[in-house]
């Protein structure tokens, strides 16, 4: 298998990559990388890549690859090369990479250089190792295979004996790097682990892969989260190794819940999966992802796509947690549901409102009055299920200080206009209201006076997302007076 490298191809302009690991649903971290890193291609003209690491078998989720695809082809992140796009740098899929023996091939060089070497220790051994630096207990691998002769190394690979590729970090002094969005960082060498670049199951770690892969595919800005901070003095030691020259580091922020923890997949709105199964849209969602951790110099915050890549810089990411803030992701949503052409929303909701109702409705009728009403899809079923029954409901909800009703004077306004609406032949939105309209002049009563004891019988909801002639209107002539029957009885019971 041929592998293509950036030693023979010249870079002109920035790439970018996302990395992920097939290993279940899109996190929304993972999401935020993805998108930052296609936004960095893209307003500078770049490219933005796909590679599949899938070095760490024992993670391996089946299905977790098409989710990956999937998301991406969703939220509009179109990826110039990948494993279904060779655009002269692949394989694009570590394992494939893997099988060639190039990362192999890469740590034998550093072994040849006096950078790295063969590790035959194994887990008891490794455990008693532990000791405590800065204040945490951690293994620091003590070196001691590192002075095995080259006979007794060589020995031991003839036995078949069980070994790692271990880098050779140095122990003293201090090794600095930087960071777009942190600056210079400085760390004692003495805390960097002399780590492993190949596993005794032949697979590189992560560690080792993704740098020998940014390199060779010629990625010049690497976007990943702020886990990885502590990491990138290990890289960098690889990458001076070899003489390459080392990318641009964004590691982005923390993202936490409102508790200011962790964000977990206990949250519930962990993934980009979970947002979309309870009712958000995917360019809200990719909107409100863009604003975890980064900012707009005017303060704006509603964005397409395109418009998040005119507007993109990097510079302007965030060193702060960034706070997943559920109140905004739906009020976010909520503004993108209402600038949805009619149509659009009529079909993004029918599958909501069938969810709950089950007779013939007036769908469309229905759609119209919910969708300046909601923030999510999924509230629709709750908003809409009184159309199909009047819930329980308690006659105190029949007074009202502000519209002046008791239940006394309901119940009178009901037994008035039942006879009324029996006669109406036209039971239209337009004709009910005419009609009771009339009924409300010739009585000297004020609108809200007739129409909350209405709305309350036909809906027994405090909050409907119409009036009283509206849901009159959807629901029928025969079932709204069967309503209206039940709630004179029910107030004459109490």
């Amino acid at each position: 298998m041929k592998i293509n490298n950036r030693e023979t191809k010249k870079m002109s302009k920035i790439r970018t990559r996302f990395a992920p690991s097939p290993t279940g649903k899109m996190h929304v971290g993972n999401l935020r990388t993805a998108l930052y890193a296609y936004l960095i291609a893209k307003h500078e003209g770049g490219d933005f890549i796909l590679r599949i690491e899938d070095t760490d078998q024992e993670r391996l989720m089946e299905g977790a690859l098409d989710i990956i695809y999937r998301t991406l082809e969703k939220t509009g992140l179109v990826h110039d090369e990948g494993p279904d796009k060779d655009g002269g740098f692949g394989p694009y899929v570590q394992s494939e990479r893997n099988a060639s023996g190039l990362y192999l091939k890469y740590a034998q060089q550093l072994v040849e250089q006096g950078d790295a070497y063969y590790c035959f220790c194994d887990k008891e051994t490794l455990e008693s190792m532990r000791r405590e630096v800065a204040g945490k207990e951690i293994a620091i691998y003590d070196k001691r295979c590192l002075k095995l002769t080259k006979e007794e190394v060589e020995a031991k690979l003839a036995a078949g004996e069980p070994h790692v590729i271990r880098f050779n970090m140095p122990t003293e002094g201090t090794t600095t790097f930087h960071d777009v969005i942190y600056g210079d960082i400085t760390v004692n060498n003495e805390e960097l682990e002399d780590l492993i670049l190949i596993k005794t199951d032949g697979y590189p770690t992560y560690n080792f892969a993704n740098v020998i892969d940014d390199h060779l595919m010629g990625i010049t800005h690497v976007v990943r989260g702020n886990e990885y901070l502590s990491s990138a003095p290990k890289y960098n030691r690889i990458y001076e190794a070899f003489g390459w020259e080392i990318p641009t580091y964004v590691h982005c922020p923390l993202i936490t819940n409102e508790e200011h923890q962790k964000l977990s997949k206990r949250s519930g709105h962990s993934s980009y999966e979970d947002l979309i199964e309870q009712g958000f849209l995917t360019e809200a969602v990719v909107n409100f992802v863009a604003l975890l951790g980064w900012s707009p110099s005017d303060n704006r915050e509603i964005f397409s796509l395109k418009e998040l890549v005119e507007a993109f810089d990097y510079h302007h990411i965030s060193k702060s947690p960034a706070v997943f803030d559920m109140v905004k992701m739906k009020w976010m949503n909520g503004e993108y549901i209402k600038a949805m052409e009619p149509e659009e929303f009529y079909q993004k909701a029918l599958p909501y409102m069938k969810e709950t109702l089950k007779r013939d409705y007036d769908f469309r009728k229905i759609a119209a009055m919910v969708q300046t009403r909601i923030e999510t899809f999924a509230e629709i079923p709750e908003m809409v299920a009184f159309f199909e029954e009047v819930p329980e409901y308690d006659n105190s909800m029949y007074r009202h200080k502000k519209m002046k009703t008791t239940e006394e004077t309901s119940c009178q306004v009901l037994r008035e206009v039942l006879p009324i609406l029996e006669k109406q032949e036209d039971f239209g939105n337009d004709a009910l209201f005419e009609t009771l309209s009339e009924y409300m002049k010739e009585k000297e009563y004020k609108t809200n006076f007739v129409m909350w004891p209405i709305r309350t019988a036909v809906s027994g909801k405090q909050m409907t997302p119409a009036g009283a002639t509206g849901i009159m209107e959807i629901i029928g002539k025969e079932e709204s007076l069967g309503r209206i029957r039940a709630a004179i009885e029910k107030l004459s019971e109490s």
